[in-house]
């Protein structure tokens, strides 16, 4: 396709999205309404007005404080507690738009990486990009999810309509302000049953093939394409621990045995800070790659941040305020007490499992049953399960927690929410493994509990994460169809139960007349009843929501723990991991896809918090191996006369020059790659270029309309530098750059 044919192309589509911008026709059928980005679920006790003002917020022009979006609510029953179901999208003008404002990159047709902007839309359009897939289904949920968050209060607006107590403040959100109060239930995007077939085939139903990190990203977004990336970093990484492993596994008689636990030691020690510089790097390339890694982002106060509203120095709007030194005592004199207390409980039941498995041990060694030599293993499987219920408890209980410290922004949030959780999880975890290294000094033991807790763990999440979810909805399912097999007339009355009055028929019997819905009143356009989004909307309703990626991100946190901390006494722990992470992968995506609800798109450029957690556990590994280096029994043979206090001192030397080597590694190993730095820098070059041109465009233009002439800075003078030919040339030439320079204003 030539340019003209594809200008000409992309003008009649434009022209096709100017018509969908705003409200639709009254003949506008359902069938033309764009496909649904963001489903809305409103309270069935939402006041009408509250309704109504909200689809004409969503509809209205930005000037007046709306979003410009396309509405469509789901048809009505005669139900009167029913809730309102709006379908939200956009046009494609309004998607082209929001893109150049949320500052998106894009490929241009030289393969330049660079911010979107309408002016050069025509750059973007190569090859077999076109308008309907420019923008992926993940960015258009971003689009859509970011303009119902920014529509704020005017000045006009003092109250919610329908709630005269709910006063609302110009620049306020008032989407946050509907979910505050609970008039919106939740709000999801839909699933495309066509896309996720084919992401389907090629992720989880492909045992032995590389993941669609491209489509992932696609369809839901940088944040679960990230830490899919992680996750597959995360296992190819863990191929040397488990081959060198494997071998360690069949050359040793004993767990400290020969001198494979030293090479292993040392080992991990290289590897682990290896692994995270490495890590690093490909962070950086994935980053660039989506137009993230420099993205800087002014975060607005969380939806759930309670405070006095005021004007926001930055931004001028009104926005919740409160006192800065509240949130720090709640932190500090509340909040680390109660963590503190919390890692005091799970140290003691540590201690009780230890000490009644080495009763059980002991009972053992006395009767010599096999009876006894079975119970040893209770403790060890009892503890992993209290491990795995007190983390479920303390995780609800941190949230709640995190929340009552009442954080300004979501980052701030996440940070201390991870703090609570990395503290309490790696003591509830790996304490009794501390115990039995460095205080029993029981290898066998310890061998036993990092092989029971690490397999033990991580099919218990398995089962937790995709199976119970399927096997709870497939029997309530089950249950509801065998109730409406036996007892169909008592199912419906509940599921169609409603407000009704009695009323004598003509015979005499007593007959239900049951009351209109009010939101019939409201003139809402509705999608057609035959609509397959109405289905697919009821049936994703009743799906679980995806709570993010912070457990999948703490569940890799605990199983680097195992394989870097203790793996030199379990050489089979990194391959234990593989295993697990194979099936992790395929258990995530199954999840992702047909479990729970589709998660809303989020732009990342790393993992946040998480790195420094791991980071921490990589240095708390390196303390970890060279004290298990000191304690091997093969190091202490080569120097039987040394004492205690001699130990420590090498023990102190080790973990220096290891830590030493840590901090070179991270010098020598570039956090971005030279090829990324190398196209951020050309990038940052055009883009000066682009703006001194403009500069001087802008510049030569001025002096021109001021002094009719390019030259000169008077009439008289720029009479004179006229007169000759050269001078009339320069004008001509002047004033036909001038022409096309103003043509190119006004098409822009």
């Amino acid at each position: 396709m030539d340019n003209n044919e594809r200008v000409t192309t992309m003008t009649v589509e434009l022209e096709h999205a100017l018509d969908l911008v705003g409200n639709p026709t009254e003949g506008e059928t359902s069938s033309s309404f764009p496909k649904t980005y963001l489903v809305v679920r409103l309270s069935p006790t939402i006041q009408p007005a509250a309704v109504t003002w909200l689809v004409e917020k969503i509809t209205g022009k930005k000037q007046d404080g709306g979003a410009e979006l396309l509405v469509r609510s789901e048809p009505f029953n005669s139900k009167h507690r029913e809730s309102i179901v709006l379908h939200v999208t956009a046009s494609k003008l309004k998607f082209l738009e929001c893109a150049e404002s949320l500052e998106l990159k894009k490929l241009d047709c030289r393969g330049i990486l660079r911010e979107f902007t309408v002016a050069d839309l025509d750059d973007f359009l190569h090859g077999k990009i076109h308008l309907d897939n420019f923008l992926t289904a993940a960015e258009k949920q971003l689009i859509v999810d970011q303009e119902l968050d920014n529509i704020r209060a005017t000045s006009s607006d003092i109250t919610l309509p329908g709630y005269p107590a709910i006063n609302l403040h110009p620049g306020q959100s008032i989407f946050q302000v509907y979910l505050q109060e609970e008039l919106i239930l939740n709000f999801y995007p839909l699933h495309d049953e066509v896309e996720l077939e084919s992401l389907g085939r090629q992720w989880y139903y492909a045992l032995f093939r590389a993941q669609p990190f491209d489509e992932i990203r696609r369809y839901f977004g940088d944040a679960i394409a990230l830490y899919f990336s992680f996750l597959g970093f995360y296992t190819v990484s863990l191929i040397a621990p488990a081959v060198f492993g494997i071998v360690q596994f069949f050359i040793s008689e004993t767990v400290t045995g020969g001198n494979s636990p030293i090479f292993f030691c040392i080992f991990n020690l290289i590897w682990v800070t290896i692994t995270q510089e490495l890590w690093k790097r490909k962070c950086s390339e994935l980053a660039y790659t989506w137009g993230t890694l420099r993205m800087v982002k002014w975060e607005d106060p969380r939806a759930n941040f309670r405070g006095v509203m005021a004007i926001d120095p930055v931004t001028g709007r009104y926005q919740p305020y409160a006192p800065w030194y509240k949130t720090p005592l709640k932190v500090y004199c509340v909040s680390l007490p109660i963590v503190i207390l919390c890692i005091i409980c799970a140290t003691w039941i540590m201690l009780y499992s230890i000490w009644l498995e080495e009763y059980l041990t002991e009972a053992k060694q006395r009767h010599g049953s096999k009876i006894a030599g079975y119970l040893t293993l209770l403790p060890s499987i009892g503890y992993a399960a209290l491990v795995w219920i007190m983390n479920n408890v303390y995780r609800k209980f941190a949230t709640f927690l995190t929340e009552w410290e009442n954080h300004r922004t979501q980052s701030q949030f996440e940070k201390h929410r991870v703090t609570k959780l990395v503290l309490f999880e790696f003591v509830n975890t790996f304490m009794s493994l501390f115990y039995l290294a460095f205080y029993i000094q029981d290898f066998e033991m310890l061998k036993n509990q990092v092989t029971v807790m690490l397999i033990a763990l991580q099919f218990i999440n398995h089962f937790q994460e995709a199976l119970l979810p399927l096997v709870i909805r497939r029997g309530y399912i089950m249950a509801k169809a065998c109730l409406q097999e036996k007892f169909p007339s008592l199912l419906n009355r509940f599921n169609s139960y409603e407000p009704m009055r009695d009323e004598k028929s003509k015979d005499g019997v007593n007959t239900a007349v049951v009351e209109k819905s009010p939101w019939l009143s409201l003139g809402l356009q509705c999608l057609e009843p035959k609509d397959p989004r109405i289905e697919a909307s009821k049936q994703q309703c009743d799906m679980d929501s995806y709570e993010g990626t912070f457990d999948d991100y703490l569940e890799m946190f605990i199983q680097f723990g195992y394989v870097f901390l203790f793996s030199a006494v379990s050489p089979l722990a990194a391959v234990y991991a593989i295993i697990n992470n194979v099936i992790e992968i395929r258990a995530d995506a199954f999840k992702l896809c047909k479990v729970t609800q589709r998660p809303i798109a989020k732009r990342v450029k790393d993992i946040g918090a998480w790195q420094t957690a791991f980071e921490l556990m990589g240095i708390v590994a390196v303390i970890t191996n060279s004290a298990l280096l000191c304690l091997s029994p093969n190091l202490r043979a080569y120097a039987p006369n040394m004492n205690p206090a001699e130990w420590l001192l090498l023990f102190v030397i080790i973990e220096h020059c290891v830590i030493a080597l840590k901090l070179t590694l991270h010098e020598l190993i570039p956090d971005i790659p030279s090829w990324v730095e190398m196209s951020l820098a050309c990038l940052e070059y055009r883009s000066r270029q682009a703006l001194k041109n403009e500069q001087i465009f802008k510049a030569r233009r001025h002096l021109t309309r001021r002094f009719k002439t390019i030259h000169g800075a008077g009439k008289n003078s720029s009479t004179n530098n006229l007169e000759g030919s050269g001078g009339r040339a320069v004008l001509r030439k002047g004033k036909k750059n001038q022409s096309l320079q103003d043509q190119k204003l006004e098409s822009n």
